[in-house]
């Protein structure tokens, strides 16, 4: 995890003195201090994950994980008051179910990777959520009165990225010590040490690169949507898992498989029919206020003509 971390700090140090990418204006205390939550969080979450994985199959972590959604509504219910209808409820169900169903045949039980995972779970959603207000203008930003100047994706990340590795930093040296040294991996029993800290270089980059894609979606729609996304996405790293470690796949991954995706797209539709029927009412309201304003202009217009040219 601290290295995941570290590959994100040199990502963001190169962009900001390269000018990429401008940092915020005003970094301080005040505006630092409702970030640090969502660092806190951030950071447990990919601990308990690295943990999850280190202890059971990737299949069995990402089937634990798909459980994200129920989390996401219930979180966003509680902090942004968006309450789905039952009908984007019943889609996430075939959702979970589906991607559970194809990681059943690799399940490898084990305690402290469920409860990991099922951490995780919690940890990364309510950062999603508090991330999604911040992002909306309702906790950090530049002052601006009442009403604070929302965080860009990007920045917003990349200071939580600088606290991560802060916060993991002292963690990680007290609890297991210095041992991503070629002597130490060496002395782990490590043949070539020089291949080990190159991908997991690579591994940093790609977990930062996905990490900060994944806010700039959130940034574009709702947390219980992200988290549908996230769903896709865990199918598709069961399904790369079985080709690279030549696993077999049975009738009930292809069918597990079959029925998230379906989840998804039924999910796709009921969001976009709800959509269009909050577009729908509403013009309708505008339209109504707008005939309303023009019958009383036309009546006031028609009074004044009515005195203005007596016979």
């Amino acid at each position: 995890t601290l290295c995941q971390f570290t590959a994100g700090v040199l990502f963001v140090a190169a962009m900001w003195t390269s000018g990429a990418h401008k940092p915020p204006e005003d970094m301080n205390a005040k505006m630092l201090l409702p970030i640090l939550p969502l660092a806190l969080v951030h950071s447990l979450g990919n601990i308990l994950t690295n943990v999850s994985l280190g202890k059971v199959a990737v299949s069995f972590t990402h089937t634990i994980k798909a459980m994200e959604p129920f989390f996401s509504v219930v979180l966003s219910s509680l902090f942004l008051g968006d309450v789905p209808s039952m009908a984007v409820v019943a889609t996430l169900v075939p959702i979970v179910g589906g991607v559970a169903m194809a990681s059943v045949t690799e399940v490898s039980f084990n305690w402290a990777g469920f409860l990991a995972a099922m951490g995780s779970n919690v940890t990364f959603q309510s950062r999603n959520v508090l991330s999604k207000k911040l992002m909306g203008g309702g906790g950090s930003g530049v002052d601006g009165g009442a009403k604070k100047k929302p965080m860009g994706n990007i920045n917003l990340f990349s200071i939580i990225t600088l606290m991560s590795f802060a916060l993991t930093l002292p963690v990680a040296v007290a609890v297991e010590g210095v041992r991503f040294t070629p002597a130490a991996l060496a002395a782990a029993g490590v043949v070539d040490p020089g291949l080990v800290m190159q991908r997991a270089a690579i591994a940093g980059f790609c977990f930062h690169a996905y990490q900060q894609l994944s806010y700039m979606i959130l940034q574009r729609v709702s947390p219980v949507t992200h988290s549908v996304g996230n769903c896709v996405k865990r199918v598709v790293v069961i399904i790369a898992a079985v080709i690279f470690f030549q696993n077999p796949v049975s009738p009930i991954n292809g069918v597990g498989t079959a029925v998230a995706l379906a989840g998804v797209y039924g999910y796709t539709r009921v969001k976009r029919a709800e959509t269009a029927a909050a577009k729908q009412k509403a013009q309708l309201v505008a339209d109504v206020g707008v005939a309303d304003t023009n019958e009383e202009v036309t009546g006031v217009d028609g009074g004044t003509g009515g005195r203005a040219a007596p016979n």
